[in-house]
């Protein structure tokens, strides 16, 4: 029997990668909608969608998602947004009967200050990184939504926190990014102009660790796929999230030095002190997902060039 999935968001990197994930399998049928067709911010236009379409799995990859600048820029919309979007799907999809649902967040919930590696545990044990505390809090309610929709209604909603996501699909733009799509635009128009340097922000002391978006949706589908009671016997009904990540973190300096190597940048490589260099350290405590027999297929190095043999052949040849 076909599983009709919704995948909510498969336009963004997220999406996008859970979208080719699902697609190799010949017994679903991905159901997609882009923001035009559907505004998921709307609560009547998601619940008539739900109410119209038959779907027996959601994975709810839409948000609103940037970078230092972006956060601290625009904190309504990003708080706005995001729990407009995840209320009205989880909501909705129970109103619709559908029982299985898998949130996607963010190693942005844990504490500015968390012990590392962060354990599912530390969620709510301190205050949040300032600079992305309204991005953080959204995704914080979203898993607490499908928990306690879980506990009232008995459904079945998962939720996946994964770490620094890149990779096809990613968001380039040079202020409003994340730091690797950031970075690997910076490097190469840097290499593109003869720039004798390239100035980044910090210190570049900051631990950071990075997996590639494909391993993220192979994680996803794994932690979805999960019989119930094997899910609920790694989980806790109030702790309820996995977190998705390699159990590996580089500095940002190692992490801009491997991508002036992908992007061949010989320059001097300057830093901008004044600038913030974010949480000390970020670094995912993978142990729930190590027991299921899952890691990832690439490392910093491979999983950069992919990216930017992505970036090259659709965003660089598309301006062009």
């Amino acid at each position: 029997m076909t599983k009709r999935i919704f995948v909510a968001g498969h336009k963004g990197m997220v999406g996008s990668a859970i979208s080719r994930q699902l697609s190799g399998n010949s017994d679903v049928e991905v159901v997609t909608r882009s923001r035009s067709e559907l505004d998921l911010r709307i609560q009547q236009d998601v619940a008539d969608f739900f109410q119209q379409n038959q779907i027996d799995e959601v994975y709810l990859g839409a948000a609103k998602v940037g970078g230092i600048h972006a956060n601290d820029t625009y904190p309504a919309e990003f708080i706005y947004d995001n729990l407009m979007v995840e209320t009205n799907v989880v909501h909705q999809a129970w109103r619709a009967g559908v029982q299985k649902l898998l949130f996607l967040g963010s190693s942005c919930i844990y504490p500015r200050m968390a012990t590392q590696p962060m354990k599912e545990s530390q969620l709510m044990q301190g205050s949040l990184e300032p600079t992305n505390e309204p991005y953080a809090l959204a995704k914080i309610a979203g898993i607490k939504l499908c928990e306690s929709y879980n506990r009232q209604y008995g459904t079945d909603y998962r939720s996946v926190m994964p770490t620094n996501l890149y990779g096809p699909g990613d968001n380039f733009h040079l202020e409003n990014s994340h730091v690797i799509p950031a970075l690997l635009r910076r490097f190469h128009e840097a290499v593109e102009n003869n720039a004798a340097s390239v100035t980044n922000w910090g210190t570049g002391s900051a631990l950071r660790e990075f997996l590639h978006v494909d391993d993220m949706a192979s994680a996803s589908v794994c932690v979805m796929n999960l019989p119930r009671e094997q899910y609920e016997g790694l989980t806790e009904p109030r702790l309820s999230h996995i977190n998705v990540g390699n159990g590996t973190d580089c500095s940002i300096k190692k992490l801009v030095e491997t991508i002036a190597q992908v992007t061949g940048f010989n320059g001097s490589i300057d830093w901008d002190t004044t600038k913030p260099d974010g949480p000390p350290r970020k670094l995912m405590d993978n142990t729930k997902l190590k027991r299921l027999g899952w890691q990832a297929t690439y490392d910093l190095r491979s999983g950069l060039e992919h990216a930017y043999e992505w970036y090259v052949d659709n965003i660089t040849t598309a301006r062009a």
